[in-house]
């Protein structure tokens, strides 16, 4: 896709859901602003679906670029303590752990999608879906830092964050669902050392469980049998 149509696309997206995603006051309780419906019991913490959106139709995807963002004062709270100045955690270290982040999203979620039965694609079409993902609130327990001299970490677990997607058609721009979902790494039963490659492991596996649902939902309702047509 040429850059300027690709970025005509998300910025788009962003006027579209710049405003909050809970109901007004004189909407009814459980329709988000845009129409979308809180969906219950479903496997995310939070879903809300366009009541009409038939994702049957769709077979592939274009996966934007995740953004992605740290809990609030994160590395206020993982520096404190630090009295080395050069194992502190910096900027420049958090912009790096952003895009690895970014980049692992984009590799999972291509991986999943593929072996679900859907294709990766750059250019819209009645049956390509847009996915505009966010990594909220991440919350890495012990990051490493690119120094050598950082002292070895042992953690329960490594850390958390929350996942932020949004669902579009990709030639009309209509959105069709909206979720988010918390997750925390795995908690061992001891200690572990907290390493970029075991951060990374948790990472991925976190991922794969958004990824994986993901696909589950949507190939359970492309393959349902249509509703039988009511009597008369």
């Amino acid at each position: 896709m040429e850059p300027k149509r690709l970025i005509s696309i998300i910025a788009g997206l962003a006027v579209m859901t710049a405003a909050p995603a809970w109901p007004a006051e004189d909407e009814p309780l459980g329709v988000s602003f845009d129409g979308l419906t809180l969906v219950e019991h479903a496997d995310a913490d939070v879903t809300y679906v366009l009541p009409e959106a038939d994702f049957s139709i769709y077979n592939r995807f274009m996966i934007l670029e995740p953004e992605v963002a740290f809990r609030r004062n994160w590395q206020r709270d993982v520096n404190r303590g630090v009295r080395s100045t050069a194992q502190r955690v910096t900027t420049q270290d958090m912009d790096r752990m952003k895009s690895q982040m970014s980049e692992l999203f984009l590799e999972v979620f291509t991986q999943e999608l593929k072996a679900g039965g859907f294709t990766i694609v750059e250019e819209p079409a009645e049956d390509v879906l847009i996915l505009r993902p966010a990594i909220i609130n991440l919350d890495v327990t012990a990051p490493n830092t690119t120094t050598a001299n950082r002292s070895q970490t042992w953690v329960a677990n490594a850390g958390s964050a929350s996942l932020f997607i949004e669902l579009y058609d990709s030639l009309t721009g209509q959105i069709l669902a909206r979720a988010v979902d918390s997750r925390s790494a795995r908690t061992n039963a001891g200690f572990q050392w907290a390493t970029s490659v075991s951060n990374r492991s948790e990472a991925r596996n976190a991922l794969q469980i958004w990824a994986r649902t993901l696909v589950g939902s949507l190939n359970e309702v492309r393959h349902r049998e249509p509703a039988a047509p009511a009597s008369p």
